[in-house]
């Protein structure tokens, strides 16, 4: 097909020297990350699923997995699953008294008492819910916007998971970025086009153990061995910091003045590229005046990194001649995200590590699921009534989404309206996202009635749930790739099915075929993903023989015309160059030039209290075993993380009176946690990188029993509640501060 390219390889259906029968398929799913890697499933006779590999044929993993989906078949069958509808009444939630339901009649309940509230209160009263991305995003995006609903959320203060990284691109830049790694080509690190970049730059992001944005962490290894150095931004030694030429050990929070430090040296030393600037970016003036503020020594103070360091990092880079950033949750999950987020980007700007190989390049994709499925349903009338539009006037401007601070506070408030029911998909906010559980649970509890989609009983859905649907892994659903900085076609194959689950997709397409026939006209789920697939000249059925496809790719689109819809050069902003000072952003009374603000609470903000809390507590770090609230059932891997843990260097330890593997509390004036000391010496005296996400699925799961012990191991206990930055996007999951406290007898 034109413009579209393949990869030879074998079918997706075959058998092996077992006589075992074969499946090739993409994991991007539950359980699992954001990543989708090419997996071979192994199926008996029998149809069970008896083995799981990595697709040595795939480009993008060329074999290797992780334990997570080495892991697949003890989640697949794992004895805890919910395998069929079940349903309670809303007398009883928060008990463990369900009772099994057919899908005919849970989706007769939904529709009576979804149309009811909206008969009576207004479709906008019920808000739908998502957690991670992965295949998803487009179906209940979809599901809220034919239903009537503009409310289509994710409950995480700030939206500060990967949404503030793409608005504020999409703001500055008019695209959303990804380092260029030869991913959008079939031969890969062999195509003459490709080169590697000198510098890769690390920033908030381990992204060997887990990644967005279509970025596969051992592509880092590949390309270091291609002569790639490292520049790593991280407030601990991780295994890429250890192997970085230069490691800038970050105090969390101070990104912003770092990346403003690390761009008054460029300017002041004049290492940034004049010709790049002059004729592709605007306000560069107003950048460098911003920087200004920010001199090295000063910079130096607020980060806890020596003046040296900065430098040398910062000139290394510019002097480097490409260059690539791989950026992570880190800069998201600070209350200002989106200026630290212009602010690391204009390091890459200024120094025109722009659409050249080695360099930072706009991913062509089929569906970007950060946009959502259906746009075309939202309707004035509708949008009107999204929460949060009226306090934050950058979701004004494209980003089709509800405010979470602003929902929970309609929740409780009833303002500007009530909220009646919610629909709940692949999210466990209660046990992962939600600053404040207790607070949150509260309000959640208001609503008249709630629908949890997921593959296991969780504690938001044991707490709110009246309708329990069980969702399939991607072991046991068709779909497809596309999306999230991914620049191909990939499917998702069907290899077994287990109980009754069905795919998120196929929930979404059969409840919104009751709610809106005419904005769901498939007759089938291949049908709907033939539909999105439709740019690529293929039909589902077509592109599973034959993919990956590849989409169209080109260095230097932005001279020629490709990254505008008129169809003019330069890049998709008022003012057709990359904005350094945002007109964007200006129009929505923010500031238009990236700035730091010193976290709320902090060494330096608050030195009294910083006497009383003494540690900066970091929040989020991925490890090699779960995935957010995910795998704490699977027995392989809760044996290589059986307990939430704190990091902590041994000296702090050791002045506390803690040892290695004791538990204890982390506390601050909000709340506290329970938390199993690791003592290493990668961290700063001063941080605490603690586990997110925790719950025990063995505990007792009823309200009254403690809702499998999620608030005595949710650190976000610890966290404020619910303040977003000043643009709504942005929240400070990464640092606070507590103090640490060995548990006493009974506790």
């Amino acid at each position: 097909m034109d413009g579209y390219r393949l990869v030879e390889h074998d079918k997706p259906f075959r058998y092996d020297e077992d006589g075992l029968h074969v499946t090739r398929t993409s994991a991007w799913s539950g359980p699992g990350c954001h990543i989708g890697c090419g997996v071979l499933l192994h199926t008996d006779d029998d149809g069970r699923l008896v083995k799981v590999e990595g697709d040595p044929e795939n480009p993008f993993n060329g074999g290797r997995l992780c334990n997570r989906c080495l892991a697949l078949t003890e989640v697949v069958y794992n004895p805890d699953r919910v395998v069929t509808p079940l349903v309670r009444d809303r007398a009883h939630r928060g008990e463990d008294a369900w009772r099994q339901a057919t899908w005919d009649e849970a989706f007769e309940m939904i529709c009576e008492r979804f149309e009811g509230i909206k008969t009576r209160y207004g479709a906008w009263s019920i808000p739908f819910v998502q957690g991670t991305g992965r295949d998803i995003a487009p179906w209940i995006t979809r599901l809220a916007w034919s239903f009537g609903s503009p409310n289509y959320m994710f409950n995480m203060s700030g939206m500060a998971c990967y949404l503030p990284r793409v608005a504020g691109c999409a703001a500055t830049t008019g695209s959303f970025w990804v380092g260029d790694f030869s991913q959008q080509f079939p031969d890969r690190y062999d195509n003459p086009a490709w080169e590697p970049p000198a510098y890769i730059m690390v920033w908030g992001n381990n992204p060997l153990v887990a990644n967005s944005d279509g970025f596969y962490g051992h592509w880092m290894v590949d390309v270091m061995r291609r002569g790639s150095k490292l520049i790593v931004v991280d407030p601990r030694l991780t295994w890429l910091a250890y192997r970085a030429e230069h490691w800038l050990q970050i105090r969390p929070g101070t990104d912003a003045a770092l990346a403003l430090g690390m761009i008054d040296v460029i300017v002041r030393e004049d290492l940034y590229d004049h010709d790049f600037v002059d004729q592709w970016c605007y306000g560069f003036e107003e950048l460098a005046a911003a920087a200004a503020a920010y001199p090295v020594d000063k910079v130096a103070e607020i980060t806890w990194i020596p003046e040296e360091k900065i430098r040398a990092a910062a000139r290394a880079w510019a002097t480097g001649g490409s260059g690539v950033l791989q950026w992570g949750l880190a800069v998201d999950t600070t209350k200002e995200s989106l200026p630290a987020a212009h602010a690391i980007g204009a390091l890459w700007q200024i120094c025109g590590f722009c659409e050249k190989p080695g360099c930072m390049i706009v991913p062509p994709e089929i569906l970007a699921y950060s946009g959502g499925f259906g746009r075309e349903l939202v309707t004035e009338e509708m949008d009107a009534h999204r929460i949060g539009l009226d306090k934050y006037a950058l979701l004004k401007f494209g980003f089709q989404v509800a405010s979470s601070d602003e929902v929970v506070k309609a929740l409780e408030t009833g303002e500007p309206y009530e909220l009646h029911g919610a629909w709940i998909q692949t999210s466990n906010f209660l046990a992962c996202t939600a600053t404040d559980p207790d607070r949150t649970l509260e309000a959640w509890k208001k609503l008249d009635f709630v629908v949890v989609v997921d593959l296991f009983m969780t504690p938001t859905a044991m707490a709110l749930a009246d309708v329990f649907l069980p969702a399939c892994t991607f072991a046991e659903r068709n779909g497809i790739r596309v999306g999230d900085g991914a620049q191909r076609g990939e499917t998702i194959n069907k290899a077994v099915s287990v109980g009754e689950c069905k795919p998120d997709a196929q929930i979404a397409l059969e409840i919104g075929k009751r709610f809106n026939p005419e904005a769901w006209p498939w007759d089938t789920l291949e049908d709907m993903l033939s539909h999105i697939l439709e740019c690529t000249g293929y039909s589902f059925g077509e592109l599973q023989e034959i993919a990956p496809a590849y989409l169209p790719f080109e260095y230097g689109r932005h001279e020629k015309g490709l990254l505008r819809p008129d169809g003019q050069v330069g890049f998709n902003t008022q003012t057709g160059r990359i904005e350094l000072w945002s007109t964007f952003y200006h129009a929505a009374g923010l500031n238009p030039v990236p700035y730091f603000e010193e976290p709320a609470e902090s060494p330096l903000s608050t030195p009294e209290k910083f006497e009383e809390y003494p540690f900066v507590l970091s929040t989020g770090a991925r490890n090699w075993f779960m995935f957010h609230s995910e795998h704490r059932q699977v027995p392989h891997l809760r044996a290589g993380r059986p307990d939430p843990i704190v990091q902590m260097h041994p000296k702090a330890a050791a002045k506390l009176g803690v040892h290695d593997g004791e538990w204890v509390w982390l506390e601050n004036e909000r709340g506290r946690c329970k938390r199993v000391v690791e003592c290493t010496e990668i961290m700063d005296e001063r941080v605490l990188m603690a586990d997110h996400g925790w719950w025990l699925p063995e505990a007792p799961g009823a309200e009254e029993d403690g809702l499998y012990g999620v608030f005595d191991l949710n650190v976000n206990q610890l966290l404020p509640s619910y303040v977003p930055g000043e643009s709504g996007f942005g929240a400070n999951y990464k640092a606070v501060l507590c103090r640490v406290r060995r548990l006493e007898e009974g506790e």
